[in-house]
């Protein structure tokens, strides 16, 4: 029957269209499968491994400080220890998740803790990609810190006060250049480190025996664990997982009491050249050491500083040692004289040009030679050069002893012109001999940084002096450079150690010793008199240079009239004094720059170094005034004071001569 017109015909399904709804429902079935069979993995097949992540959410591990091992001098006396201190951390992951809030949090604890906000995230950044370790922003938090991050805890989501330890130097500033400090590892400190087991936020020794022995000082750290809620504060008690373990102690050839008079006797010299209308004076070093083995007694530098400084991290007292305008304006308190700071060595270098010239048979130890006002160099234009002696009243004729005795310079002036006189083929035999010496060349110490010093050559002069506004004649090594290296002026330069150890060498018999400042690592133990040795260091034999014993033992003769002669340049200060003392005194001229002055001033650099008992030595000892004037007036009155503490003995000082 044909369809009525007015009826609407029902919508009928076309092949075509069944199938079409047959693929969407497949299609629909196939995604809820999918669904469901991922939800079964989730909750039946990786339950646990996602209960142990959200648990590993809940719960930190925290590295417990180990604290490093102590400081000890010679006889067991504590020199550096540790006490408990506050560390204030920020944990990344909890800190707010949007940046305005995250900032707004951090100006506030730059605000508390003294640092920058840049200061606070370059420490972050190195943790981007590990959020839940701890990032310690301050070690040694101060009390009101503390109690001010307590009192407003919720205002500082993330950041945590944790117990640490703090160095602690029993003796403030004493001893400060050889025991150095400790500091948070730097990145490229972190890189040279690679494998040695040291991490982002680790302390280390930043200078002195902290830097050197850092790997028998540190200890081991620990970690424990404590759950937090979901802003990171915690709901448990600390439950500790592996327990820290202790440096090692580290005992020193240092005896402390001998330090302290060294420091003592470096402030004492220092105000008797400023008596002595030597208003410049403001430094100097003194070293000790037996000549036996090379064991440092002590190593005193000033001005000096207090190591705790970069415990408290207080901007003002670090800034001389870290802002090279403050450090100048304080004269370079960091800066280690005894061993980093070269100075021309005056006078107390004769005995290296005596026993040069003996061994190469220029000089016979007991021949004679003028000692006249004036020594004059001729020069290739027949004009000629005219040296001074610094006593112009003496004029006579002098044996090599004498002649240290008094310092006599034209004695030596011709005795470093015959060395210029020597044929080529001869090289250079004074400074061959200073190199033998131990000079121009580091010690050895296992302290640093440690400077080697100059023993000037023709071959240096012509590779130095090149380029403008040096011309051809510069680079000529001419008489008059060999005639001031003989009194060891010119272009030399030595360390106050480096000048120790020669007369040390002079002391024992001509053998060469390498200084050394630790003895051994030891366990830490209740009692430090009764220590477990871990390892000892022992020092490497010393060197035998092959000095002539006549001529060395003319050479101790003059040291000895020197302090006991009655022409003697430090009679008037050793004389007197109940142990037999030998020395030399030096008054060493150098160019230094000053404040106010538009050009350097020529200041004397006093000088003393000597040793004793004469019979049997024991201490060799060197001490240097910075522009002090003679050595004979500031530096052997300083020296005293350390031999009396060591000898337990007590001089006095006289009128005397001075060089």
């Amino acid at each position: 029957m044909p369809g009525d017109p007015r009826v609407e015909e029902p919508y009928r399904l076309t092949p075509q269209t069944a199938l079409r709804v047959a693929i969407v429902g497949f299609a629909a079935l196939g995604i809820f499968a999918v669904l469901i069979l991922r939800l079964w993995a989730l909750q039946v097949l990786s339950g646990d491994k996602y209960l142990a992540q959200a648990t590993q959410n809940r719960v930190r591990t925290i590295q417990i400080d180990a604290p490093r091992g102590v400081v000890l001098d010679r006889y067991g006396h504590v020199l550096v220890s540790n006490v408990a201190g506050t560390s204030l951390e920020v944990w990344p992951a909890d800190l707010p998740k949007t940046w305005p809030a995250q900032k707004a949090e951090l100006k506030a604890l730059a605000a508390i803790t003294h640092l920058s906000l840049k200061e606070i995230l370059a420490k972050i950044k190195p943790y981007a990609q590990d959020p839940l370790t701890p990032v310690i922003l301050v070690r040694g938090v101060h009390d009101d810190q503390i109690a001010y991050l307590k009192e407003h805890q919720l205002q500082f989501p993330g950041v945590q006060l944790a117990d640490s330890f703090l160095r602690r130097y029993r003796y403030e500033s004493l001893g400060a250049h050889f025991l150095g400090y400790v500091g948070e590892i730097n990145q490229t400190q972190l890189d040279a480190q690679s494998g040695q087991g040291y991490a982002l936020g680790d302390i280390i020794g930043q200078a002195g025996v902290e830097s050197e022995y850092d790997i028998y000082l540190r200890g081991h750290d620990g970690t424990a664990q404590l759950t937090v809620d979901s802003r990171g504060r915690p709901t448990s008690a600390i439950t500790p997982k592996v327990n820290p373990r202790p440096g090692n102690a580290l005992r020193l050839t240092i005896d402390i009491g001998l330090q302290r008079a060294a420091e003592r006797a470096l402030k004492y010299g220092i105000t008797l050249a400023r008596q002595n209308s030597e208003p410049y004076a403001d430094g100097g070093a003194i070293v000790a050491i037996d000549p036996r083995d090379g064991s440092i007694l002590a190593l005193a530098s000033y001005p000096t500083y207090q190591p705790s400084v970069y415990v408290s991290r207080d901007p003002k007292k670090l800034a001389p040692l870290q802002n090279q305008v403050v450090a100048a304006k304080d004269n370079f308190p960091g800066l280690d004289r005894a061993l980093s700071v070269t100075y021309p060595p005056g006078s107390t270098w004769k005995p290296v040009t005596a026993l040069a010239a003996m061994q190469e048979h220029i000089l016979s130890p007991y021949s004679s030679l003028l000692c006249s006002p004036d020594f004059k160099v001729k020069g290739q234009t027949g004009v000629g050069q005219l040296f001074h002696n610094w006593d112009p009243n003496v004029n006579h004729w002098m044996e090599l002893p004498e002649a240290l005795a008094e310092s006599c310079d034209t004695y030596f002036y011709q005795l470093g012109y015959d060395f210029y006189k020597l044929p080529a083929t001869r090289g250079h035999p004074l400074q061959a001999w200073a190199a033998r010496f131990g000079f121009g060349a580091p010690t050895g110490v296992d302290l640093g940084p440690e400077a080697s010093g100059l023993v000037p050559t023709p071959e240096w002069r012509r590779k130095t002096f090149t380029g403008k506004p040096f011309t051809a004649v510069d680079r000529v090594w001419k008489p008059g450079y060999s005639v001031q290296l003989a009194i060891g002026q010119g272009d030399v330069e030595v360390t106050p150690l480096q000048m120790t150890r020669f007369y040390a060498l002079l002391a024992n018999g001509g053998r060469l010793v390498t200084p050394h400042i630790v003895e051994d690592v030891e366990q830490e133990t209740s009692t430090p008199s009764n220590p477990t040795v871990l390892r000892s260091f022992t020092p490497p034999v010393p060197t035998d240079t092959g000095i002539d014993p006549a001529a060395l033992a003319a050479v101790q003769q003059g040291l000895y009239a020197g302090t006991h002669g009655t022409t003697g340049t430090s009679s008037g200060v050793f004389g007197s004094f109940p142990v037999s003392i030998a020395g030399k005194t030096g008054t060493a001229e150098k160019l230094i720059s000053l404040p106010g002055y538009p050009h350097p001033l020529k200041l004397n650099q006093s000088w003393w170094c000597g040793y004793g008992p004469t019979e049997s030595p024991s201490i060799a000892v060197c001490a240097v005034i910075e522009n002090g004037g003679h050595g004979g007036t500031a530096a052997a009155p300083a020296a005293l004071r350390v031999f009396e503490k060591y000898f337990h003995k007590h001089g006095v000082l006289t009128t005397h001569k001075t060089d």
